[in-house]
């Protein structure tokens, strides 16, 4: 078997974003909203008034979804993004934006997206819910919202609470929903790039931006969640799980290191695409168990330069994704002039291609991807970066990787003294109980597995000041037909 053509990367149309465009018809999109709104206001649901104005809306809205499959309206502090444009506010629709944005906010909403098959009656149902919030605050008329929405059978529309809302006591629950909304768009949004790049076609850069930026929202609101997720398996191809999982690592890690939020979400794309490369190879490849012929590895560590190729392919405005670049070059390259391709001079690693080093190795030996050797558990790979960082890896990254997964990452399945069986979700916060995560208890003292697991902190002591459970082992997941995901997603 060769390798692919190399030739045929260079195939692929351009897709330029045409701002221009999205705020014209982000304006339409605003006047009519705020129109129909208003003529609710007035005039009872069948007034031809009012059934002329949400035509008019649901007719704007068309004209944005046709080109990316769906359009969001995202409101973040006094602005308001359409497709991830922001509108310029002028004399003109100035009172408009701020009304719109005035009767998402009464209603707990931040994020609208919508898909081609909204209909008039499914605008008509959402603008009156829009005029009629119910409840004491925003998280309540949030739920009465989504609730209003189910009962009528509207399910073109999905909206989210504005991003730095409160999320504690029953909002743990919806963020938790919103963290698993943006993971399955995300899982989703690369399984498309792979699939466009193998059939010769551009990604659709504007939709992976919205898809990176929803999950550098929740990482930055609830990153625990996040995180747990990345332990879920059951998706159609590993490969698409792992782009994300890198995505969602590589975020966390970026913001534990001190990165902007434009740093985060340029961070966030590279790392969405650090793989694309293995787009252009053949799946029986990929998919091979247990050890590769020479020629066939030889092909593997093609995806490097074949990633570039791609994205020299991806532009916006003139401008390449230079950074995404980079990291599907650099990401294999090791800081001692190891790693591959080879390099014809020796010259350092950018900061992005050392974040997604150390993630992708982390989770490629942690996750069963076809070639690898068999998987390891995440808590025995932890030690062992630890142990060999140093010749193979950017040392300050590790460490903070490390910091940032604790001793038992999430997922990991934990024999406790108390003869329980719990799973690791999230770190302790207190840092001088880094060995003692937060966790769900999964099985009684018999050994009888339930679900949904009980929460508990092994950081907690009884009245002597003794702690309540204590790790004796870390187990294997399988053996014991325990999966792990299933806790993380309710």
């Amino acid at each position: 078997m060769t390798a692919p053509d190399a030739r045929s990367s260079a195939a692929m149309p351009v897709r330029d974003v045409d701002e221009g465009a999205v705020r014209a018809g982000g304006r339409a999109l605003v006047q009519a909203f705020g129109g129909a709104m208003r003529s609710l206001r007035l005039y009872p649901a069948d007034n031809p008034v009012v059934q002329k104005s949400v035509h008019d809306l649901q007719a704007a809205a068309a004209v944005l979804t046709s080109e990316d499959g769906v359009m969001e309206l995202r409101i973040a502090g006094e602005f308001l993004f359409v497709n991830q444009t922001r509108l310029r506010l002028d004399l003109d629709n100035y009172a408009m934006v701020a009304y719109l944005i005035a009767q998402c906010r009464a209603s707990g909403t931040g994020v609208l997206r919508v898909s081609p098959a909204a209909t008039v009656r499914d605008w008509s149902v959402l603008v009156v819910a829009l005029n009629s919030p119910t409840g004491a605050s925003g998280t309540i008329r949030y739920h009465a919202l989504r609730q209003r929405l189910e009962s009528a059978g509207v399910t073109a529309f999905e909206i989210e609470p504005p991003v730095k809302a409160e999320e504690g006591g029953a909002g743990a629950e919806a963020s938790a929903d919103l963290a698993k909304g943006a993971y399955a768009r995300s899982v989703a949004a690369a399984a498309e790039v792979m699939r466009a790049i193998a059939q010769g076609h551009g990604p659709n850069l504007r939709a992976l931006k919205r898809t990176v930026q929803s999950v550098v929202d929740r990482i930055l609101t609830d990153e625990a969640s996040m995180l747990g997720l990345t332990t879920v398996r059951e998706y159609e191809d590993a490969t698409f799980t792992h782009a994300v999982n890198v995505c969602i690592f590589a975020v966390a890690l970026g913001r534990r290191l001190g990165l902007s939020h434009t740093q985060l979400y340029d961070l966030g794309l590279a790392a969405l695409f650090h793989d694309c490369g293995k787009a252009r190879i053949a799946p029986e490849i990929l998919e091979q168990k247990g050890a590769l012929s020479a020629d066939d590895w030889r092909i593997i560590t093609g995806h490097t330069w074949l990633g570039v190729l791609t994205l020299f392919q991806v532009r916006e405005h003139g401008e390449y994704p230079y950074h995404a670049m980079l990291v599907a070059y650099e990401h294999h390259l090791k800081p001692d002039g190891g790693g591959y391709p080879r390099r014809l001079r020796q010259r350092p690693v950018g900061l992005y291609s050392r974040i997604v080093s150390v993630i992708e190795i982390f989770d490629a030996a942690t996750t069963n991807l076809g070639y690898r050797t068999p998987v390891r558990r995440p808590a025995e790979y932890v030690a062992e970066m630890k142990r060999t960082a140093d010749t193979f890896l950017d040392p300050t990254c590790v460490r903070a990787f490390v910091e940032m997964l604790g001793a038992y990452p999430v997922g990991t399945v934990l024999l406790l003294d108390t003869f329980e069986i719990a799973v690791s979700r999230g770190v302790n916060p207190d840092p001088e109980l880094s060995d003692r995560p937060l966790v769900y208890i999964v099985s009684d003292r018999e050994g009888n597995l339930f679900h949904p697991g009980v929460q508990a902190d092994l950081g907690e002591t009884d009245a002597n000041g003794h702690f309540t459970r204590s790790i004796v082992e870390t187990l294997d997941a399988d053996h014991y037909g325990i999966r792990v995901g299933d806790y993380f997603v309710r």
